[in-house]
């Protein structure tokens, strides 16, 4: 299965849902529908897409799911930022790596970070990249340190 492309169909059906106000449902639909299509604007194979769509769902669920309780992890680790000041695109690039780090066990923090860093740097600014190592790097600090204190 090809998680990178599953993320980057989830970042892209959040952005959706916040900037169109659909379901989670509708965007991961018309997201995936586009990636089915032999000239996707993601480059992946149409039977690439349809193998990644339940983790893509997965994903997209969860994050919204536990939104609220992802934000507040991300605004403890934001210097001088709240988080719905931060751009659209960086904002659904942590929410899905906070998502990943915390709530799921079958993905290492370490290749959360890494993957959220490229999908930052495909999607944000040419600063997106450090800005969502540095959150996430605050993040995964935190998190291993409260595993060292239980």
């Amino acid at each position: 299965m090809k998680r990178r492309l599953a993320r980057e169909i989830a970042v892209q059906s959040l952005y959706q849902m916040e900037m169109n106000e659909v379901t989670a449902a509708e965007a991961v639909d018309m997201l995936m529908e586009e990636a089915r299509q032999h000239d996707n604007e993601l480059g992946a194979e149409p039977a690439e897409a349809a193998k990644v769509n339940e983790y893509t769902r997965e994903l997209v669920m969860g994050v919204v799911e536990r939104k609220k309780a992802i934000d507040e992890m991300l605004q403890q680790h934001l210097t001088g930022w709240q988080v719905d000041r931060l751009s659209r695109v960086d904002r659904q690039v942590l929410r899905l790596a906070c998502y990943e780090m915390v709530f799921r066990d079958d993905v290492p923090p370490k290749a959360a970070i890494n993957e959220a860093i490229e999908l930052a740097k495909h999607f944000g600014t040419d600063e997106s990249g450090k800005f969502v190592n540095g959150v996430l790097g605050k993040l995964i600090g935190a998190i291993n340190s409260s595993k060292q204190d239980q």
